[in-house]
């Protein structure tokens, strides 16, 4: 769950040297990673001293296992899949930089430059528009938004895509934090329900169990923390003053990625180990 979010705060990047589109931006990202942050801190003693998660994993999936559903594949995945495979394969013709390398390297330049040609296509042409919408239709309640946020992710298979499509629309003001929040915790559900229909038809009893453990996780976590008002919106506030301070210092947000999901991480396997 956090390491999925490195996605959209990498994207709030794009926006890095506007200050005020930057601050909505980072604040839109990282909003995902305080929540998960604190569902973590609140589950995981939990779940280590009544197991809460993984027996009741392992009961839905006695119920469950074997159960028969369907196939989906993304439309995403269908169609960019053809042209990543060409030029992934058109780069490993030549010898003089690492493939790999060279197709991040491509990756990120193209990102952040759809990201500005978003944003000022929003901004210039139809900023008003979209923001009757949204307002309207997609983000109206915050229940709606939560909605939104699982059926993007159910139909694109990926929560980091749905996050990042926010990114900009944040950055450009069309959106607020408070809207853009249930939407993300929508994702989190959202992500897990792919690896469940594909675990209902293996037959064993593990894949399903760890499945059912991801998506309780998220809805354990929406349901200690969104309830209660003041709780609910820790992970905002908390969001905003990040957002200030990395619109301040620019290397903040930085040294934020490669600490949160890099040094940490390490830190932890090795005290584990």
């Amino acid at each position: 769950n956090i390491g999925t979010s490195i996605t959209n705060t990498i994207v709030s990047l794009g926006h890095i040297v506007h200050k005020e589109e930057f601050r909505r931006a980072f604040s839109a990202s990282v909003v995902h990673d305080f929540f998960n942050i604190f569902a973590v801190i609140i589950i995981l003693p939990l779940e280590m001293i009544f197991g809460i998660v993984s027996r009741s994993a392992m009961w839905l999936s006695s119920i469950l296992i074997g159960t028969e559903t369907i196939a989906f594949k993304s439309p995403i995945k269908l169609i960019t899949a053809p042209t990543v495979k060409w030029i992934s394969n058109l780069f490993k013709q030549q010898d003089s930089i690492d493939p790999y390398i060279l197709l991040l390297i491509i990756a990120l330049a193209l990102l952040f430059f759809s990201l500005r040609s978003l944003t000022k296509l929003i901004r210039s042409l139809v900023m008003l528009r979209l923001e009757n919408f949204f307002d309207t239709h997609i983000f109206k309640t915050a229940l709606r938004a939560m909605f939104f946020g699982v059926l993007i992710t159910v139909l694109v298979q990926s929560s980091s895509i749905t996050t990042s499509l926010v990114i900009p629309l944040a950055g450009a003001g069309i959106l607020r934090l408070k809207q853009i929040f249930p939407y993300t915790l929508g994702a989190n559900i959202g992500t897990t329900i792919t690896s469940l229909l594909a675990s209902m038809v293996s037959g064993t009893i593990a894949p399903l169990s760890v499945a059912l453990a991801h998506l309780l996780f998220n809805i354990f976590g929406i349901g200690l923390l969104w309830p209660i008002k003041k709780i609910r919106y820790i992970p905002v506030k908390l969001a905003e003053l990040f957002a200030v301070r990395a619109s301040v210092n620019k290397m903040f947000p930085i040294l934020y990625i490669i600490i949160v999901f890099f040094i940490i991480p390490i830190l932890l396997i090795s005290i584990v180990r």
